[in-house]
């Protein structure tokens, strides 16, 4: 699935180009049970996001809550620690982006 797929595509009447609409992300709190990792060799966020909440997709919650890190690229600064927010937080992050978007 193209990560693109859930994304709203507007159409301009003047040159009836097809452009993505943008996505806007919640804030990622701070939480007691959040996870802390160092990254290393061939970690990406939705590599990442597979294994702590069972789902790629979501890689943009890991990418959001760690501020320090490129945001525009899949990949942590190797040797770097990254801040997991806690899987039981998720349904709270994810309410708060459809009411975003």
């Amino acid at each position: 699935m193209s990560r693109y797929s859930q994304t709203t595509i507007l159409k301009s009447v003047q040159d009836q180009k097809r452009r993505y609409a943008n996505v806007k992300y919640p804030q990622i709190p701070l939480g007691p049970q959040d996870i802390y990792v160092y990254t290393t060799q061939g970690d990406r966020y939705d590599v990442l996001a597979l294994r702590f909440y069972k789902d790629s997709n979501l890689w943009w919650i890991i990418n959001r809550a760690n501020p320090n890190q490129d945001s525009a690229s899949l990949y942590p600064i190797i040797g770097s620690q990254l801040r997991i927010p806690s899987p039981y937080g998720l349904s709270a992050i994810l309410a708060q982006y459809d009411n975003l978007n």
